[in-house]
C-alpha cells in the first residue's frame, strides 16, 4: 500500500475565533510537489439520538444561517473544554430539548468533513428521558419535535433531514437498534 501521508512545511494562523480557527498549511505531496492546505480546526462536537418511552425520535428545528434554511436535526453540539464526550452530550440534549437521558450509549465517533476540517463528531443514543427544562444558549431559538424513527428514515430519502451528522446518526442508531 502506498504511503500518501503529506509532511506540513510551514502554517499560519489566519483567523481565531469563539468556536472555529482557521490555518493555512503548505505541504508536501507525496510526489515532492507542493500544495496549500485550508484548514477549519474545531474542538469537536457530540450529537444525541434521543428514544422516548413510545420509541419516538426526539429531532429539533432550527434555522442555519450558513444554508439559509431551517433545518429538521438530532441534537448537537460542542464540547466544552475539559468536558468529556457523556456529559457534552448529555447537556446538549438537555439544553436543546429539555429532557436528560437515564441512559447514554456512545455509537460511533466521525468526521465531519475531513477534506477541509478536524471536526469529529461523537455520537449517542439516549433513552429513559424525563422531561426537565430546555435551556437554550441566547442565540438559539429551537422547537422540538417528535417522530417515528420509520419516518425519520423516511424524511432522509425524501430529503426532509439533510444535514449529515443527522443522517449519520439516525441511521446508525437505527442498525444498532435492529441488532440489538
Amino acid at each position: 500500500m502506498a504511503d500518501y501521508k503529506e509532511k506540513m512545511i510551514s502554517s499560519k494562523k489566519i483567523y481565531d475565533g469563539r468556536i472555529i480557527n482557521l490555518r493555512v498549511d503548505e505541504v508536501t505531496l507525496p510526489d515532492g510537489k507542493t500544495s496549500k492546505r485550508e484548514i477549519v480546526e474545531y474542538a469537536g462536537a457530540v450529537a444525541v439520538v434521543p428514544i422516548n418511552e413510545k420509541g419516538e425520535l426526539l429531532l429539533v428545528r432550527q434555522y442555519r444561517y450558513a444554508v439559509g434554511e431551517t433545518l429538521l436535526e438530532i441534537p448537537a453540539g460542542k464540547i466544552e473544554p475539559g468536558e468529556d464526550y457523556a456529559s457534552s452530550a448529555g447537556r446538549e440534549l438537555t439544553e436543546e430539548t429539555g429532557y436528560e437521558a437515564g441512559n447514554m450509549k456512545h455509537l460511533i465517533s466521525f468526521y465531519s468533513t475531513p477534506g477541509f476540517t478536524n471536526e469529529q463528531i461523537h455520537l449517542f443514543l439516549a433513552a429513559d428521558l424525563s422531561l426537565k427544562k430546555q435551556n437554550l444558549d441566547e442565540d438559539e431559538f429551537i422547537d422540538v419535535e417528535t417522530v417515528s424513527l420509520k419516518q425519520a428514515t423516511e424524511m432522509i430519502m425524501s430529503g426532509k433531514i439533510r444535514d449529515a451528522k443527522s443522517v449519520a446518526g439516525i441511521l446508525t442508531a437505527l442498525k444498532f437498534l435492529e441488532d440489538k
